[in-house]
């Protein structure tokens, strides 16, 4: 992978910091960027243990929100999703994001993209986890959706 970057939208954060593996993102990337959109975001939502976590982790990743071209605000997307993406564009990183109009977008702008699926999988393969399908099991069981064919394809590209 060519970007070193990464630019993280709220619900990969929130999702990672419930699991307790907001670890794996530094272990795959060299730098990690938060928006200040996604940080109010995920603050909005501080009751949630998995939300306070995650900003304990990401307060010292957190960068200043940049003008978000007129290509991606036509989308229509979240502020922070926006922030992402201006972000990705600007400085060729890469967007870790699980919203799907979001993800449609950065493929149209070209930006490369990971979501929390990828990232645990990313993590198996670089073997920072001895497994992934007991996190995969985690992230369904704290409330993120995955169709059962995406999860079991997943799994079989890591051997499991």
């Amino acid at each position: 992978m060519s970007a070193t970057t990464w630019v993280i939208n709220a619900s990969p954060l929130i999702l990672l910091g419930k699991l307790g593996r907001t670890d794996l993102l530094d272990g795959l990337a060299q730098r990690i960027l938060v928006p200040d959109a996604v940080f109010r975001e995920v603050a909005a939502g501080v009751d949630d243990a998995g939300a306070h976590a995650s900003l304990v982790w990401a307060q010292s990743r957190r960068v200043s929100d940049v003008v978000v071209p007129s290509s991606i605000l036509g989308w229509d997307l979240g502020e922070g999703e926006s922030q992402v993406l201006a972000h990705c564009l600007l400085g060729g990183h890469l967007a870790v994001l699980d919203d799907g109009e979001a993800r449609a977008a950065a493929k149209v702008h070209a930006v490369p993209l990971v979501g929390t699926l990828g990232v645990i999988l990313r993590a198996r393969r670089a073997g920072l986890v001895p497994a992934a399908r007991p996190l995969v099991e985690d992230l369904l069981d704290s409330g993120s959706y995955l169709a059962a064919d995406l999860v079991r394809q997943a799994l079989a590209k890591v051997g499991e």
